[in-house]
């Protein structure tokens, strides 16, 4: 895949911590929704930052998710997208409603990246209470591109992995230490 897409809530400050550790440093670019409030996932990204071979960092309008990359999304005030720049992707912040009482909304992200990358995406959903992100999940599997979900023995909550599992949006439930490969 060129891009790849997470989306997760309650529980994922370890599940993340603990997978992308696992990516290489030359892995696609990652773009990350996890729900946390306005000032939280600056902190949070520098601490990934430290944990993993490739770059994170809390994503900033314009910013290019290339190879290497793991931008996660600002907490509480815009969504996060991802539109097509030449070879690579440009993050973009967006203002607008929650969707599904979220902000930003992992929905949004997974939509705009069945959009701009189809088939040459991969996502996955982890753990979380709601149903965010499983339309946009199911958007990326009807565009071709990879889709999986974090199974309910190692979720913390199981919400959001089982939307995405019930609504056909995951073509696979994985153990969290399955996901990496």
């Amino acid at each position: 895949p060129e891009v790849f897409a997470i989306g997760s809530s309650s529980g994922c400050v370890q599940a993340l911590s603990t997978i992308l550790p696992e990516f290489p440093a030359d892995a696609p670019g990652i773009a990350i929704v996890q729900h946390m409030p306005e000032g939280f996932t600056a902190p949070f990204a520098a601490r990934l930052d430290t944990l993993c071979r490739m770059h994170v960092r809390e994503a900033q309008d314009g910013d290019l998710l290339t190879p290497g990359t793991v931008l996660v999304a600002p907490g509480g005030t815009r969504h996060m997208m991802l539109e097509r720049h030449g070879r690579a992707f440009r993050a973009r912040l967006i203002d607008g409603d929650p969707v599904c009482f979220s902000r930003p909304s992992v929905d949004v992200l997974m939509e705009s990246v069945a959009r701009c990358a189809g088939a040459q995406a991969s996502a996955v959903i982890l753990t979380g209470m709601g149903r965010d992100g499983a339309n946009g999940l199911l958007e990326i599997r009807r565009a071709g591109g990879k889709t999986y979900a974090q199974d309910e023995a190692t979720s913390v909550v199981y919400g959001m992995p089982m939307a995405a599992r019930d609504n056909g949006g995951a073509a696979e439930v994985l153990p969290l230490e399955e996901i990496p490969a």
